[in-house]
């Protein structure tokens, strides 16, 4: 009994660690995107994620079945997609806000399992499903003329994040971890780097969300990307070694913690605090990613989380 209670104990610690480090690659974010296009900030987090797991694969080669690579691609890309638009989302709209947004995915998972994968919808899915929404309208507060442009690439960055967790639930069948966790860190580079030279041939804008020029980092700007590699890649060794102490429905719950932090880390770097309405969306948001976390339709492989 004892031993459990360390062992959960661990868990939960090395979780919310995991998700302060994730708030704080976010602050990293916040203060380079106003210098840098948000996909050149996207294909410098993935170059330094490739070295990391590169180094990984030739101390331990990879070892798997295959024959799946356009479902490998199709993670990679919506990963991509939404690693993006969350550092867009950044740089417009309160950080805390931003990482809420990234966090629905559990709500969305639950939605295409069950359209794709034919995984059963348990009642208590379908209520937290409604209940994510209303907190998701609580929070994006929609006019006559619908959702605002960032909410609604808010949304994109959830969305794709649910839809690359989605396919992850039949590749991991197929590939070794590592292999899937590169798919996206690679697109992640390679995308980039091609939309980056189409925006610096074509002269394109730097705060356009994914056609943009290069933009070479100057100074201390290194320093936060530096920064950005570095805490990302905490982060994702303690997610994974969270969920090797502790049940995933427990540590689901407490990577919410996520939003806490990013919220204290925006109104740090001048964001304005949360109203009202904000607060108790963000609540609702919270309880239906639990509701579905403890339920048999959660992600079990939030671990592989960009």
């Amino acid at each position: 009994m004892i031993e459990k209670f360390k062992a959960l104990d661990r868990g939960i610690v090395m979780m919310l660690l995991a998700s302060l480090c994730f708030a704080i690659m976010g602050g990293f974010v916040k203060m380079l995107v106003g210098s840098i296009p948000p996909i050149e900030a996207a294909f410098f987090r993935n170059l330094f994620g490739i070295v990391i797991i590169g180094i990984t694969v030739l101390r331990v080669p990879i070892v798997e079945i295959g024959g799946k690579p356009w479902l490998l691609f199709f993670r990679g890309f919506m990963g991509f997609v939404s690693l993006v638009a969350f550092f867009y989302i950044v740089a417009y709209i309160p950080f805390g806000q931003a990482a809420l947004y990234n966090k629905i995915s559990p709500i969305f998972v639950a939605i295409f399992a069950y359209l794709f994968l034919r995984e059963k919808l348990s009642k208590w899915a379908v209520i937290a499903v409604i209940i994510g929404f209303i907190g998701i309208l609580m929070v994006a507060k929609p006019d006559s003329s619908g959702l605002g442009i960032y909410d609604i690439i808010g949304l994109l960055s959830g969305i794709g994040a649910a839809l690359a967790y989605t396919s992850i639930r039949e590749l991991r069948h197929y590939y070794d971890t590592r292999s899937i966790v590169l798919s996206f860190m690679i697109v992640g580079t390679v995308g980039p780097l091609i939309m980056m030279m189409i925006g610096t041939i074509a002269g394109g804008d730097k705060n356009n969300i994914f056609i943009a020029p290069f933009v070479m980092p100057h100074g201390i700007e290194w320093l936060w990307i530096i920064g950005v590699g570095v805490s990302a890649t905490i982060s994702q060794v303690l997610m994974t070694k969270a969920y090797e102490y502790t049940k995933a429905g427990i540590i689901g719950t407490v990577s919410y913690s996520n939003i806490i932090f990013a919220t204290i880390i925006g109104v740090m770097l001048g964001d304005e605090l949360p109203d009202v309405l904000t607060i108790f969306g963000i609540i609702l948001v919270i309880i239906s990613g639990i509701l579905v976390s403890i339920k048999p339709n959660v992600n079990e492989n939030e671990i592989l989380k960009q």
